[in-house]
């Protein structure tokens, strides 16, 4: 079949990584989806390789070309000129993996049009190259609560295990009106660690783990402490402690900062999300920061092409 003349949309949600102290490790899928578009072949007189339908960011280019050579290096198949548009209702640069779901999407859409069978590994491992970290990748392909492991000599992806989140358990997401991009906020952290700072996030990512994988979710109460990269970035939000701190107080069993941020999110039974959201809504609203929240459940399919 000739894919000069086929079209795929791929849907791809968006995640929360880090889970606290987990950096660059756990990644959980959230029901919140972006969708992109491939249409090969985009005529003659066209510019070679990726072209968005509409006039798009130079960062949504950069990432079509970043994903074209990648997979043209794993399958060894030009991908050729194609289309594409990305639309859906994941943020850019708030902490959700926007980036994954147009680089995952471009990929898979990619994969589809020429055939080329690739596995859920190696689109996690593509994906990941390109992010430089697994976290949001496999989370963004794979859905669910994934626990990654990276080379730690190169850094390359290794494998994922990954556990499915019932959808009684609510994730409540706030995104105050900043954005925060990851290779900047990367820069905020220190070069070293204390000692002790390491240990004590060591305990809580482990034990939040184990939380998820025994699905004994009220183990979850308060687990998420952090001393490795929230206390460098959590100071450039504000009310974003504080909106998690309300959150907590208002009958949520545990909080984080979303990746780089600028979301944060609270973990909660779905009985009391609602209160979760206002409270931590509040708390924006008393640091004079506008934001918009939702009430999302762990997405479990991951990527999936339509």
């Amino acid at each position: 079949m000739s894919a000069l003349q086929q079209a795929v949309t791929v849907r791809v949600p968006g995640s929360t990584s880090n889970c606290g102290a987990g950096f660059d490790t756990l990644g959980l899928a959230l029901t919140v989806y972006n969708r992109v578009t491939l249409v090969a072949g985009p005529g003659p007189g066209a510019a070679p390789g990726p072209r968005p339908e509409t006039t798009a960011d130079d960062r949504a280019q950069e990432m079509a070309l970043a994903a074209s050579a990648a997979f043209g290096r794993a399958t060894g198949r030009a991908p050729g000129d194609f289309l594409y548009h990305i639309s859906g209702d994941v943020p850019a640069a708030r902490g959700l993996g926007s980036s994954v779901t147009v680089i995952a999407g471009l990929l898979a859409g990619l994969d589809a049009l020429h055939g080329t069978e690739l596995s859920r590994r190696e689109l996690v491992a593509l994906t990941a190259e390109i992010e430089g970290h697994p976290d949001n990748a496999s989370a963004g392909v794979l859905g669910g609560f994934c626990v990654s492991r990276s080379d730690p000599l190169t850094g390359a992806y290794l494998d994922t295990i990954r556990f499915e989140v019932p959808p009684d358990i609510a994730f409540v997401v706030v995104s105050p009106e900043i954005e925060l991009k990851t290779k900047e906020s990367r820069g905020t952290l220190p070069a070293a660690l204390g000692y002790f700072d390491a240990v004590r996030s060591i305990n809580s990512a482990t034990y939040l783990v184990a939380a998820f994988a025994s699905r004994d979710y009220a183990r979850l109460r308060q687990a998420a402490g952090d001393f490795m990269h929230e206390p460098y970035r959590l100071i450039r939000i504000p009310g974003g402690r504080e909106a998690i701190d309300a959150g907590n107080a208002a009958g949520a069993l545990t909080g984080w900062l979303s990746g780089s941020g600028s979301s944060v999110l609270c973990v909660c039974e779905r009985p009391v999300a609602a209160g979760v959201l206002a409270a931590m809504e509040m708390a924006f609203a008393q640091a004079a920061m506008a934001c918009r929240g939702h009430v999302l459940a762990a997405d479990n399919a991951g990527l999936v092409i339509e």
